[in-house]
């Protein structure tokens, strides 16, 4: 499941600073700011912090990422290196991405479940939005129908990568089916090359 996902590899993150004795903070978001804990050093702290991680308890099913990026730009003034991981199935949050990562090391996180890039032929089916509750009826065994959904996530996905790139951001794609440590270690491996590379 991807949030699972996203809890495990928010953990791994929250588990590697302890090496560099870095300061762990943790913005836990749906459409508002569920859970913020300030960042702080020390294994007791980072242990709260994957605590809230594994056991979060949101009062909204919804998604704005904006707001957890302008939180982070009150509540952050110097310079930090922040993990952004969700899936992005989300509108809205380009200018608000734009201007965080002027003012921070913005790392995105993509989750991927490839159960979401195609849409199985099971006949006529109720699908429910998650956040909004809402129950469509969609028609699976049109292959037309699929093959619109397909084009449709393909082309989100890549416009994501696309502004990710556009904006000069060290970004991941993780998906839920593949081991996500090696992704995670490439990227590190790659940011201690450019920095041995400028210094």
């Amino acid at each position: 499941m991807k949030n699972e996902t996203v809890a495990e590899v928010a953990a791994l993150l929250a588990f590697s600073a302890i090496k560099n004795n870095d300061r762990v903070g943790l913005i836990l978001f749906t459409d508002r700011v569920e859970r913020f804990v300030p960042p702080k050093k020390g294994k007791g702290h980072v242990m709260r912090v994957v605590a809230e991680i594994l056991n979060p308890k949101p009062q909204s099913r919804r998604t704005d990422i904006s707001c957890a990026l302008d939180f982070l730009g009150h509540v952050t003034k110097r310079r930090a290196i922040a993990f952004l991981v969700s899936d992005f199935i989300a509108e809205g949050y380009e200018h608000s991405l734009r201007i965080a990562s002027t003012k921070h090391d913005l790392i995105p996180v993509q989750i991927v479940d490839p159960r979401e890039d195609e849409l199985p032929d099971l006949g006529m089916v109720l699908a429910e939005d998650f956040e909004s509750g809402e129950w469509v009826e969609v028609d699976t065994a049109d292959p037309a129908v699929r093959d619109a959904y397909a084009r449709r996530i393909a082309r989100e996905r890549a416009t994501r990568e696309q502004l990710f790139r556009r904006l000069r951001l060290d970004h991941i794609t993780i998906h839920t089916d593949l081991p996500y440590v090696k992704p995670i270690v490439d990227l590190f491996r790659l940011r201690q090359k450019r920095r041995e590379r400028q210094g």
